[in-house]
């Protein structure tokens, strides 16, 4: 069973139902991890370019740090470009001399969030100031108001939930009157809820036996598509061409079945995954994240035989003796 996202409640006046969020679609894009020739994988670090100067410290308010991670760096196969994918995979290289620049890593406690407000200008926020300016987390959506379903255009459809009622609360009775009472009504009901760390505003709606939660764009999330073609006003096309591609349209129309539609792309991955033979993964050496453990094992290894060994000296076992 998928774990739930979110546990509260749904609100209307005084009715008042246990709830639990569970994620409505499920991903089922191929994964990669990035790695070499040899099978080895490629991670990210931390790191900012300084002036190399005598004593390498680094200037007050300098933000030119890339793009971090602190695993192995997945990739998607609908990744936007692949030269993104090789740029940020690319080790960084150390760069000395005088007047130029060298990298100098960051401790991931050490880093902040800057909003570039200007070219060139950014301002930082302290991780504590970040947690003060979260919201607090909700227990209850409220259903605000009631609209048709087709009022809401789709360009504000953010991600797709189902809400069920929260096992063992005995909440079943008013959920199913809820349910069935917004799909006899056939209205959405609106509200706002706090998911995770993000305010969110949602349209729940009735689908099949269940309620289904929209996550929904802010009106100003959206752009006016006058942005984009402030000049199609201007075209003009002819009643009789209009009616030619009402002709194609519905030659063209019939009743929506998602099955019909497959990845073509994944499945073609998926094939040729299958045809290879898989091979051992190259074990890691120099600074991947297991070594920092051994280190400290050998660390602690040695300590103990240090402190063992101190403990039979003959000076300590003479000066005990005096």
């Amino acid at each position: 069973m998928p774990k739930a996202v979110w546990i509260g409640s749904l609100s209307l006046g005084l009715v008042n139902v246990p709830v639990s969020l569970y994620a409505a679609t499920e991903p089922k894009d191929v994964r990669f991890h990035l790695v070499d020739r040899a099978g080895r994988r490629v991670r990210y670090r931390r790191f900012v370019d300084v002036e190399s100067d005598a004593d390498d410290r680094t200037t007050e308010g300098s933000f030119s740090e890339t793009r971090s991670g602190l695993d192995a760096p997945t990739e998607r196969v609908h990744a936007e470009s692949e030269s993104e994918v090789d740029s940020s995979s690319t080790a960084p290289v150390d760069h000395e001399g005088e007047g130029r620049t060298h990298e100098v890593e960051v401790a991931y406690t050490d880093l902040m969030r800057g909003f570039e407000v200007d070219r060139d200008r950014m301002v930082a926020l302290e991780p504590q100031e970040m947690e003060r300016a979260r919201p607090q987390p909700s227990h209850t959506i409220e259903l605000e108001h009631f609209v048709r379903l087709d009022d809401i255009d789709p360009i504000y459809f953010e991600k797709s939930y189902f809400l069920a009622p929260r096992y063992g609360s005995h909440g079943e009775k008013p959920y199913v009157l809820l349910q069935r009472a917004m799909k006899e009504a056939g209205q959405v009901g609106i509200g706002r809820f706090v998911l995770r760390t993000k305010p969110h505003l949602a349209a729940i709606r009735a689908v099949g036996d269940v309620l289904a939660l929209e996550t929904l764009y802010f009106a100003d999330e959206v752009r006016s598509p006058r942005e984009i073609v402030s000049w199609l006003d201007r075209v003009e096309v002819s009643s009789h061409e209009v009616e030619m591609a009402e002709q194609l349209i519905a030659m063209l129309a019939t009743e929506w079945d998602p099955s019909a539609y497959a990845d073509e792309y994944r499945e073609e991955l998926l094939r040729l995954i299958a045809e290879k033979t898989p091979t051992d993964i190259a074990p890691e050496t120099g600074d991947a994240q297991g070594s920092a453990v051994e280190d400290l094992m050998e660390a602690l290894k040695a300590s103990v035989e240090a402190a063992r060994k101190r403990s039979k000296s003959p000076r300590r076992k003479r000066s005990e003796a005096g």
